[in-house]
């Protein structure tokens, strides 16, 4: 299964038997709001509190993962899910709703990836028939512990990015219809420096310039292999970085096509997101809804998703600490296994 230093091959190729999304009004708003399966109309999902109202989103979209398996809950053998929120309580919460076996983890916005890798990989070693994976984050909470309430309306430079509503999840078997996960590669943390969190693109583009060399190294293979390619949210400023510093280490990516799901979910000309979308729901709706949805009618064969992430707190800023990143990825192609 370990190929080269940090990468997996999954040989039993575990099946993405469904997948679910569910996205606020601004996301609903974007190019992609005809590819999610729940759109709300506002940011409250009639709750109470921000935080109750990201709870919502994922309880909505592992319940309707789950049903789109034409599955039940009771044959969930685990959870793997996380989120932005301190102690991922977001997730801890919907997992004390849906009531199966859970694993908590933190890759910050890597989590759609980090999670669905796991969750594959658990399948692919016959630890489980059935894992769903999912990862969700919400406007108004990222602000409120990551930088400034939103109420308090502070004004963000142009390299900011617009944390997206939104929750993702997949449901993993061992058998069934569906696309396929055959590979993953595991980032390393990699820390440039950079201090300032309006800047996270910056941040995050070398990680996942190294994590896809790292790909690309394991499996000896070359971009070309897929059909896409595609980045968390590394957003405008990000993505460029990644396509400058991916030249600059002579990786072909003119091979393929090489996109950004923070860059795909908005239209930057017209809705207020500054440099892109960011946050854990970005690349968890955009893959399980838009780009899954082009798979299964054929218009893609292979994708790998790099999902990237800065692991940062609002202590660790406070004290001046720099930005430390990952990136995961994964791979997906179409495929039937009975």
């Amino acid at each position: 299964m370990l190929r080269g230093y940090q990468s997996w091959a999954f040989e039993n190729k575990p099946v993405i038997l469904s997948t679910a999304t569910v996205v606020g009004p601004e996301e609903g708003n974007g190019p992609l709001g005809d590819d999610f399966d729940i759109v709300h109309g506002d940011m409250t999902l009639q709750e109470k509190t921000w935080e109750k109202a990201e709870r919502k989103l994922m309880e909505e979209a592992t319940k309707l993962a789950i049903e789109n398996a034409k599955t039940t809950k009771e044959k969930i053998n685990f959870y793997v899910g996380g989120d932005l929120m301190n102690q991922i309580i977001s997730n801890s919460f919907a997992a004390r709703t849906l009531s199966v076996p859970y694993l908590g983890v933190f890759g910050a916005c890597s989590t759609s990836m980090e999670s669905l890798a796991l969750a594959a990989m658990i399948v692919n070693t016959g630890g489980a028939n059935y894992a769903l994976a999912g990862t969700c984050s919400h406007n108004c909470t990222v602000e409120k512990q990551f930088r400034y309430p939103t109420e308090y309306g502070s004004q963000k430079p142009p390299t900011a990015q617009y944390t997206i509503t939104g929750a993702g999840a997949a449901v993993v078997a061992a058998k069934g219809e569906g696309p396929i996960i055959t590979r993953a590669t595991i980032g390393r943390v990699v820390d440039m420096g950079i201090k300032d969190p309006f800047n996270m693109g910056a941040a995050m583009a070398p990680a996942a310039v190294d994590t896809l060399q790292a790909h690309f190294r394991d499996f000896r293979i070359e971009p070309g292999y897929y059909d896409l390619i595609v980045t968390g949210d590394l957003a405008k400023v990000g993505h460029a970085i990644a396509s400058e510093l991916l030249e600059k280490h002579k990786i072909p990516m003119q091979q393929t096509t090489f996109m950004d799901c923070g860059l795909m979910i908005y239209d930057l000309d017209k809705q207020p997101v500054q440099a892109g979308g960011s946050g854990c729901g970005c690349s968890a709706v955009v893959t399980y809804g838009h780009l899954m949805k082009k798979m299964r009618n054929g218009e893609i064969n292979r994708m790998l998703v790099v999902a990237t992430g800065a692991l940062l707190s609002p202590l660790s800023y406070q004290q001046g600490e720099s930005i430390p990143c990952i990136a995961h990825a994964v791979a997906i192609e179409s495929g039937r296994r009975e």
